[in-house]
């Protein structure tokens, strides 16, 4: 069974007030825009027949004051010949033609009447339908949002986050273990005073000192060999 029962039921109804009392939402606003998608073809196909109908009542009505026009002819031709009989008939005749083509004039603009409500249904119907799609775009939307949201909980609250906690943990604790390392080595290691490191310096100029006298001495016995 449809939600609406007409197409005026349609255009008065309010989608957001249907949707609000709907128990599923989104299968409430698939139903409604089926509905009007159904509707509005409807509306169009019957506006089709009545612009069908309209076209063939204007060629019967072309038909007919041809006809009126030829009874015209027939009725002075009667006339001109004495048959004052013959172009009364042919009035008659004439008369008959003229009231058929003013009955289906009538019928023509009721049609056109007719025709002005379907276009103005068509194009409510057309903003009812886009006020559907987008609310339908809207609800889309706002459930991917929250499936999304319930991913990313769920992810969070998941075994792959507690996996790269413990990774973290993992190489935080190999940190600790360098520097725990690091720190070993410099156990028991006592800072020089100031007399050793300047008895390191005194025994560093001794060296020095020694050297340049080697090579002083070097440089001298190579001299007297050379002459």
């Amino acid at each position: 069974m449809g939600i609406f029962s007409r197409t005026r039921d349609i255009i008065a109804a309010n989608v957001t007030d249907l949707l609000d009392k709907a128990e599923d939402p989104a299968k409430m606003i698939r139903m409604i825009i089926l509905e009007m998608e159904e509707t509005l073809v409807e509306v169009r196909a019957s506006a089709a027949r009545t612009i069908a109908d309209q076209k063939e009542m204007r060629r019967h009505i072309a038909k007919l004051n041809a006809l009126r026009d030829n009874w015209t002819e027939k009725a002075q031709l009667a006339l001109s010949k004495d048959r004052e009989d013959l172009a009364k008939a042919a009035l008659v005749e004439k008369q008959k033609a003229t009231d058929m083509a003013g009955q289906m004039s009538e019928e023509i603009g009721a049609l056109d009447e007719a025709l002005k409500a379907s276009e103005e249904d068509i194009a409510k119907l057309q903003g009812k339908l886009r006020e559907a799609r987008a609310r339908q775009n809207s609800l889309t939307a706002r459930m991917e949002s929250a499936q999304n949201r319930l991913r990313v909980r769920e992810a969070y609250a998941g075994e792959k986050v507690n996996e790269a906690f413990a990774r973290f943990d993992m190489l935080e604790r190999r940190a600790d273990m360098a520097e725990g390392r690091a720190d070993a080595m410099a156990l028991g290691q006592q800072p020089k005073t100031l007399e050793e490191e300047i008895a390191e310096l005194r025994s560093s100029d001794k060296v020095d000192a020694e050297l340049a006298a080697l090579k002083a001495s070097m440089n001298a016995g190579k001299a007297i060999g050379g002459e």
